[in-house]
């Protein structure tokens, strides 16, 4: 008899715990997809931000309101941000515009320009306006390009934790 009494309370016991591990399982799969949920979320954030900082740049370059130059070093750095499905390949889909990039992005800029010697400054400067002129076209109708295409990513979202 209490062997029988003892087994039962077991088997009771048993089941109450693996009841409680399977509830545990259960709220340990509901906090990973919420998890998710919020990363992704937090991702879309990220990308409507950097794509309205991609609209205004956009707007400069057609605008002509900033040197196509400091537009694709701008454009080509801060696209290489962007996360999830919204990536985009630069130097494929607006080859125009990497082009540039890569011939002034080891130029220099600010500070170290103003350090350099008058004749490599003039000589970078030239180098750099023949390309801009060379390519100015096709950079602004790329620039129109990206510029509709982030404008309807460009969803502001408001992130509360619960």
């Amino acid at each position: 008899m209490n062997v029988t009494v003892l087994a039962i309370a077991g088997g009771i016991i048993i089941l109450g715990l693996a009841s409680y591990a399977g509830y545990l399982l259960l709220q340990l799969k509901k906090q990973k997809e919420l998890q998710e949920q919020h990363k992704q979320l937090a991702i879309e954030k990220r990308n409507a931000n950097i794509f309205e900082s991609v609209h205004v740049l956009c707007l400069a370059g057609i605008q002509g309101q900033c040197d196509l130059s400091e537009i694709s070093i701008r454009l080509y750095n801060i696209m290489d941000y962007v996360q999830g499905d919204d990536r985009v390949d630069f130097d494929k889909e607006y080859p125009a515009t990497a082009e540039l990039f890569h011939i002034v992005k080891d130029m220099a800029r600010g500070e170290d320009r103003q350090q350099l010697v008058k004749k490599e400054r003039m000589k970078q400067t030239l180098e750099r306006q023949k390309a801009e002129s060379r390519l100015q076209d096709a950079i602004i109708e790329e620039l129109t390009q990206l510029q509709k295409k982030v404008q309807p990513l460009n969803n502001q979202i408001n992130i509360q934790m619960i």
